[in-house]
């Protein structure tokens, strides 16, 4: 199936429980075990027995913990109202050719794994994951971004704390709003898991069908495919400008794609070799020396 391109826009309750509290404490340093704050009841009891599980040398750092999320609680609340979330999609006929999609009649390179995790493992390219051209058939690919008010980074200016914290629940809520379109998608619009039932500890931990790899991430390391997906989902329809190097504006914000195919999973391209990095800027149809300043972390030694 497909569609045509679609925004979506959310108020900051509409996505609050979809937010992953493990990577907006990561961001400020702590370890995935003080997240567990946010899935503890408000009352004192709860969390105080919350603090008292932790070992007596690890309780100042938990406090700390619980009363950045409680702070963190309390930004998104005073700007619930003031600043929306925006998401835009489209869901469009795919089919693979080797190491490329083709998306809408647009060729879209990719890259494939060319070190194994374990000896008998495939080497994974993300086209492995779509119907190939030669078999006739039409498959389907989404496309997304994702992206907050830019007004919102430019809070609190005047307080160093207040504006990183603001900043970083910012990059949250564009994750969330990724999050929550993607359910939307796999449940109602593409359809392809309508009975899907996930709480929403399942949901952030990904025990659905389908992936959505971000640019930039493991799967799509290379920045510069933004301009690629721009030119599909015209990402500026949401306020996203990309610079002359595919950073996105606002920072806080998320584009990639979408599968849906049952075995589809998450993987790192790794290291790829100068073989590969020619084949690719020749599919790329860009000169290598341009995407070795993109692909710098993945290029062999």
């Amino acid at each position: 199936m497909k569609t045509d391109i679609t925004t979506v826009r959310y108020d900051i309750h509409d996505l609050a429980e979809y937010i992953n509290w493990i990577y907006f404490f990561h961001a400020w340093g702590f370890q995935p075990r003080y997240a567990a704050i946010a899935d503890i009841h408000g009352c004192d009891a709860c969390r105080a027995g919350w603090l008292a599980s932790f070992p007596e040398a690890e309780r100042a750092k938990a406090a700390e913990a619980m009363q950045l999320h409680k702070e963190a609680v309390r930004m998104l609340n005073k700007i619930d109202g003031k600043y929306k979330v925006y998401a835009i999609y489209r869901l469009m006929e795919a089919n693979a050719e080797g190491d490329n999609l083709w998306l809408e009649g647009t060729l879209f390179p990719l890259l494939r794994q060319q070190t194994r995790v374990r000896p008998d493992d495939p080497f994974l390219c993300l086209s492995d994951f779509v119907r190939p051209l030669s078999s006739g058939i039409k498959d389907t690919v989404g496309g997304f971004a994702t992206t907050i008010d830019p007004a919102m980074e430019e809070e609190f200016s005047h307080d160093d704390y207040q504006s990183l914290l603001i900043k970083t629940l910012g990059e949250r809520l564009a994750e969330a709003a990724a999050e929550k379109i993607h359910e939307t998608l796999r449940k109602e619009v593409w359809g392809y898991a309508k009975d899907e039932k996930l709480t929403m500890k399942q949901l952030l931990n990904e025990d659905y069908q389908g992936i959505r790899p971000a640019v930039g991430y493991p799967s799509l390391p290379d920045i510069s495919v933004s301009f690629l997906l721009d030119k599909l989902i015209d990402m500026k329809r949401i306020g996203i400008h990309l610079t002359e190097n595919g950073m996105m504006q606002p920072h806080a914000s998320v584009c990639g794609l979408m599968f849906a195919h049952p075995a589809s999973r998450y993987f790192s391209v790794g290291k790829i070799d100068e073989e590969q990095l020619m084949d690719y800027a020749s599919r790329r149809k860009i000169d290598a020396d341009v995407l070795r300043k993109y692909l710098a972390a993945n290029l062999q030694p």
